[in-house]
């Protein structure tokens, strides 16, 4: 077994997927999110890098900038650490069809690399026991595209599975909201939750500009009649994309 130089921790969940009550699944906890200029703060700190934080978030905005350049281009990637390849995504119904924006998207698909499957055998995973009595997001659909977990249509709709996930309680925090990469969040209205289940909500995603969106859920649901003092809140694991 390799050498074991990281850790990371992990709760149990039900696998709302399969009627199994003894079917499990691990979720990472999550320490927090890092941008590049914390990586490479870090990154100079822990020594090593001949070269000062600031410079070196700059030379990485640079990389991924040409990156993005290339892949805009038709080319694929390899950093050994992941690959990253253009896909055009939607259903051609004619050897003559063109590209349609409105029928058709294209998107980067990342995978993990030769060099990241090495790093991966580093790491011990605790398991902290099954995790508390929280709102679980299993997966998400775009009704539009029936993509899951992955491009979202502005102004269209999106069905959220999961458990827990009623929008309840008199907190205005209540509600669904959409996340963008500088934090800024875009709270889904009232009126454009169509179905309001625990185990499934349908709702109308607002006219989001083009970028990349966590989806955020915060209510007061339990099970009965009483509600949670307070909003408990869940972030949606995947990264949501508007094209």
């Amino acid at each position: 077994m390799s050498e074991i130089l990281h850790k990371i921790k992990a709760k149990l969940y039900q696998n709302l997927l399969t009627e199994d009550p003894n079917d499990y699944t691990a979720r990472v906890i999550s320490e927090r999110t890092l941008n590049i200029e914390e990586i490479c703060k870090d990154a100079v700190a822990r020594g090593g890098a001949a070269s000062t934080a600031a410079a070196m978030e700059h030379n990485v905005n640079l990389f991924l900038k040409e990156m993005m350049f290339k892949l805009m281009d038709g080319y694929s990637i390899n950093t050994n650490y992941f690959t990253a390849t253009p896909h055009i995504k939607g259903v051609f119904n004619s050897p003559l069809e063109t590209f349609n924006p409105d029928k058709h998207s294209i998107l980067i698909r990342l995978n993990q690399g030769e060099r990241a499957r090495t790093e991966l055998s580093k790491i011990k995973v605790d398991i902290l026991g099954v995790g508390d009595n929280v709102i679980l997001v299993s997966h998400v659909v775009d009704i539009k595209t029936g993509v899951v977990n992955d491009i979202i249509t502005p102004g269209g709709i999106l069905k959220i599975k999961g458990a827990k996930l009623k929008i309840v309680g008199n907190n205005p925090e209540v509600g669904v909201y959409f996340q963008d990469e500088s934090e800024n969040t875009i709270k889904v209205e009232e009126g454009s939750i169509a179905i309001n289940k625990p185990s499934e909500l349908i709702v109308q995603i607002p006219q989001l500009e083009a970028g990349v969106y966590k989806l955020i859920i915060k209510n007061q649901y339990t099970v009965g009649s009483a509600l949670l003092n307070e909003p408990r809140t869940s972030i949606f694991e995947k990264n949501l994309t508007v094209l």
